[in-house]
Parts: C-alpha cells; structure tokens; sequence
C-alpha cells in the first residue's frame, strides 16, 4: 500500500512540474495553438530582413508590439493614407490583432508592422482574411478618391500577396500578406514625406513578402 501512494504521489509531482515548466509556458507564447488569444512573438518579421535594417537596425518587432485588439479597428498604414473609410461591420474588429510602430527624425523612414488573426474556425476566419485582404487590395488601387494627391503602384499583386509604393505627400512602401490557412493577416510598410533623406534601396519585393510570410507559418504551426 505504502508503494502505490509514493508511486501516485510522484506521478503527481511530475504531472505538476510538466504543467508549470517555464519551457512549456514559453512555447505557449511563441507558438499558436495552445495559445491564440494573443500575437506569437515568432509572427514577425525579422529586423535583419527589413528594408534599410543596414541604416536603421529596427529593433525587435515583437518587443515594440502593442495589442490593438478590441481598441479600434486595426486599419493598415496606407488606409490611412488614402482616407479608407472604416466600417463597423469590419470584421478586424472582432480579430485578435497587435502593432508594431518604430518612428525616426523627421525626413527618415519610418515603420509599421501589423499582424491580424481570426480566432476559431479555420473556414470561416480564413475567409475573413481573404475578404480584408481583397477590399484592402482595392481600396489601394481606388486611393485617389479619398487621397487626390497619392499614387499608389502595384509592384506584386499575386494571390493573397500584394507590395506596392505610394508617390506623393508621403512616399510609401507596403507589403501585406494574407494566409488563408490559419486566418492571418500581416503588414509591413515604411514611409517618408517626399524627398526623404535616404533613398530607397534596391531590393526585390517578393524577397521581403517572403520574409512577412513565413514567419507567420512558423508561428501558427501546422497551417503552412
């Protein structure tokens, strides 16, 4: 009898520590699932990959993040630009959502990243991330009715992947990929007010789509 209870009592000691590891709980943070109520600090985009890291060093996105999740609706960089108008029934406003913002002096670059995620059924929020993607892809092309003196130019305009730069008041370049397959939006854009003091450096667009895309496959694991 006494062997039984030391054995059920160190099966319980070790059930205990496996619950509450440090370990387990990082995962927990950095990976979605078991955890979805929050951005995966693993969704970002790395500095290193950002356009004009070289000059800049832009700091850890995940460590500048601030949740945006029910505070607003979670509108990108150049649906401000071209004066978007919101909608209530913008079903970013349910999404789980948080945003990086890295400013400079004025005449630099400035940076924003924002990730969106749809939680629940993978169907449903998959085509949420589709249709916000799609109305935001036309509302970039429509740009001059809300904001006459910007001209946005599509450089990558693929299937759930989109880059472009706006010329005008504000030079603007933007990169915005939707992942279907686990209900994700992210966004990453720098501008400058015209004639910015360091030009835009020679860099292919895909190249850094690419690197906006995969680290939200690796942080919503199995869904890429």
């Amino acid at each position: 009898m006494r062997l039984v209870l030391a054995a059920m009592l160190t099966a319980g000691g070790l059930l205990v520590t496996c619950l509450s590891s440090p370990a387990n709980a990082h995962a927990d943070e950095e990976t979605c699932p078991p955890v979805c109520d929050r951005i995966p600090d693993t969704a970002w985009i790395a500095p290193s990959a950002i356009p004009l890291n070289s000059t800049y060093r832009w700091p850890s996105l995940a460590g500048s993040a601030v949740p945006m999740t029910g505070t607003a609706t979670p509108s990108f960089r150049f649906e401000e630009a071209c004066a978007t108008p919101t909608s209530p029934q913008d079903t970013r406003n349910s999404a789980v959502a948080s945003r990086a913002t890295v400013g400079n002096a004025a005449g630099q670059w400035q940076l924003r990243a924002q990730v969106v995620h749809w939680r629940g059924d993978t169907a449903r929020g998959g085509q949420n991330a589709t249709s916000v993607f799609d109305s935001a892809a036309a509302a970039l092309r429509g740009c001059q009715l809300g904001a006459p003196a910007e001209s946005p130019s599509i450089t990558v305009d693929e299937p759930n992947r989109l880059a472009a730069v706006m010329s005008g008041p504000v030079i603007m370049h933007t990169y915005l990929v939707a992942h279907p397959e686990n209900s994700t939006i992210s966004e990453l854009t720098l501008w400058a007010p015209d004639a910015p003091q360091l030009p835009w450096p020679i860099i292919s667009d895909s190249q850094v789509l690419d690197a906006v895309s995969s680290p939200v496959c690796a942080a919503y694991i199995g869904s890429c």
